[in-house]
């Protein structure tokens, strides 16, 4: 028998025609590795609570079996040195050309190299090898090499839009139009030279004093609400949407970005992406059409949650005030968008631009503007002078928060609340100065805001599976003190904000919505998947107004005997992470790409209609 036509025996063959001998590849720690890869990508979701453990185990886990299935091919797998070699350097020609070639949003260090690009590439490069491990080393190398520029190359035909609220790449195809760029070709000037969909940007003089009546009695405010619950007393809204479903007024493009609305009368104020410009803009109520917009050239983009702003503005003291994710804070005229003053948190707080944008909507009180920053020593919380912008007093608090500062009244006294990655801090309003300061640190991030339960306790919520914790705030010799009473990981929240509703919490734990007991943190049921949607809780009507991530808005009962869905529809086409707002039977809604209002029925109307209908 010739050389060529020797087969196998005890694990080793003729790899070539001057007789040199190789092994068989040993392959059963590839095996063990790609079947960890699947596991750690695929498993946490199968599980209940796995969109929290996702962030960990889904990305990191799938990245060390890189590492490993590397480690693996240059030491333990009986390759020959010349196979190792070759392989080393060409999974990495073949890495760096999909990177030269690779979307920006997918390039290195985003979530697409690290959640797509090296697991693809590497779990292609592992199969030929074990499934080829006796057959010649160029054959099985070959195959392996060809496979892995395949497994990475495939990611070059895809961009990226963040994450999913379940912390899963939002892929798309790299040819296809983002909404972005779909909105701002609607939106490109016409041979008038006017901009499509939107007004001349002038207020009509007829209705400036219509305009600065409701801008003094804002119906909604700010960031969810007054008192940054998210709730409304009334109406009492008609849950049979089957009969009566809601009816859409209008649904515009708008730019990327998580803010909300703030409402005043027939205005609607938000911010958004537009290309460069980071973009605060005035809406019709009624209609959707553009009032006016400001205009800064400056842009946020942020690989997981995608681009443009994350606060929402505030209305108050005849101002409006808003956030810019990167650090523009400013006061404007309602009216016109004109600027009176502007500050650079960067430059008062001393610090960059937080990972993921600066978040806190605006807190006016007292004559000032409060806001988060984040910066070193005493510029973590600071107060500007409403009317003049100037730096009033700043407050301690060094670590990055996405949540906002709020107003409330503890122990019968009026304190700024603000919640960050080290804890509970509530300082005086007028001075600054601390007044507690709970420590319960948390590496990752906080983006949720503390829910007062009573005069003296709140809810604290932590993304991840840290879950809630609740606190009660005590005073002794005019020293302020917090105990805990209860920390439950039956809520666990991530970046969903929960409301608190005669003695019991609704949120979101892990991806299905929840109500435990505020006396002792149990559960009392457990359903509806809305993915990372937030809610407003309308108290006339026992009822939850959902806006789910999907763009389904739903009403779930306030009921702490079970979960019932009482009716939804489908209200915006994609990701929405977006608060509602309710005022009166309007509803608003915004995502990163639709913003829409929809009149819903209420229960009065509904049944005058069936009484009408009946006789």
């Amino acid at each position: 028998m010739s050389d060529q036509s020797a087969k196998p025996e005890s694990g080793v063959f003729i790899a070539d025609a001057s007789g040199t001998q190789c092994r068989s590849l040993r392959v059963w720690p590839a095996v063990l590795l790609a079947g960890l890869m699947l596991a750690a990508r695929f498993g946490p979701g199968l599980f209940e609570g796995g969109a929290s453990s996702y962030w960990m185990v889904a990305i990191f886990g799938p990245l060390l079996c890189c590492l490993l299935i590397l480690i693996w091919w240059l030491t333990v797998s009986r390759a020959t040195w010349r196979e190792r070699l070759s392989g080393l350097i060409g999974i990495a020609a073949a890495l760096a050309l999909t990177l030269l070639l690779a979307h920006p949003t997918m390039s290195w260090p985003r979530p697409g190299t690290t959640y797509l690009m090296l697991p693809m590439g590497m779990f292609a490069f592992v199969l030929p090898a074990i499934f080829l491990r006796k057959r010649h080393p160029l054959v099985r190398t070959g195959a392996a090499l060809a496979c892995a520029l395949a497994g990475f190359g495939f990611s070059v035909l895809l961009r990226s839009e963040g994450m999913t609220g379940a912390y899963k790449l939002d892929a798309h195809w790299r040819w296809s139009p983002t909404a972005e760029s779909r909105m701002l070709a609607r939106r490109q000037p016409d041979a008038a030279g006017r901009t499509n969909n939107a007004s001349s940007g002038k207020t009509a003089e007829s209705d400036v004093l219509k305009h600065t009546d409701s801008l003094a009695h804002p119906e909604w405010p700010g960031f969810r609400g007054s008192d940054r619950a998210g709730r409304v007393v009334g109406p009492r809204i008609s849950t049979n949407w089957t009969v009566n479903p809601p009816e859409q007024l209008w649904k515009i493009r708008v730019g990327p970005a998580w803010s909300s609305f703030a409402v005043a009368g027939q205005q609607l104020f938000t911010q958004e992406q537009r290309g460069p410009m980071e973009t605060v803009v005035c809406y019709n109520a009624d209609t959707g059409r553009e009032i006016w917009k400001r205009e800064i050239e400056t842009r946020l983009d942020d690989p997981l949650g995608g681009p443009g702003p994350r606060a929402t503005p505030t209305l108050a003291d005849s101002g409006l005030f808003v956030t810019g994710p990167t650090g523009t804070f400013m006061r404007l005229n309602p009216l016109t968008g004109e600027v009176v003053w502007k500050q650079d948190l960067t430059m008062v707080a001393h610090r960059k631009v937080p990972m993921w944008g600066f978040a806190a909507s605006p807190l006016l009180t007292g004559g000032l503007a409060i806001v988060y920053a984040g910066g070193p020593a005493d510029k973590g919380l600071l107060a500007f002078d409403a009317v003049s912008g100037a730096l009033r007093w700043s407050a301690a608090s060094p670590t990055d928060s996405y949540a906002s500062p709020q107003l409330n009244t503890i122990l019968g006294e009026p304190v700024v609340v603000m919640f960050s990655n080290d804890g509970l801090l509530l300082v005086d309003l007028a001075t600054g100065r601390e007044r507690l300061k709970y420590d319960w640190k948390f590496p990752q991030y906080r983006a949720l805001q503390p829910c007062v339960i009573e005069d003296n306790a709140l809810l604290l919520t932590t993304p991840m599976n840290a879950g809630t914790r609740c606190i009660r705030i005590a005073k002794a010799n005019e020293r302020w003190a917090a105990e805990e009473l209860w920390t439950s990981r039956n809520l666990k929240s991530d970046f969903t904000d929960l409301v608190a509703y005669q003695g019991y919490a609704y949120g979101n734990d892990a991806g299905i919505w929840t109500c435990i007991d505020l006396k002792t943190g149990e559960r009392k049921w457990k359903g509806g998947r809305y993915g990372k949607g937030q809610a407003v809780l309308v108290e006339s009507s026992r009822l939850l107004l959902i806006a789910a991530e999907d763009g389904q808005v739903a009403v779930v009962l306030a009921e702490p005997n079970g979960y019932t869905e009482a009716g939804s529809f489908k209200a915006l086409e994609g990701k929405t992470w977006n608060h509602p707002v309710l005022v009166g039977d309007r509803l608003y809604l915004r995502n990163a790409q639709e913003a829409a209002a929809y009149k819903l029925h209420l229960a009065e109307q509904s049944v005058a209609k069936n009484r009408l209908e009946t006789e």
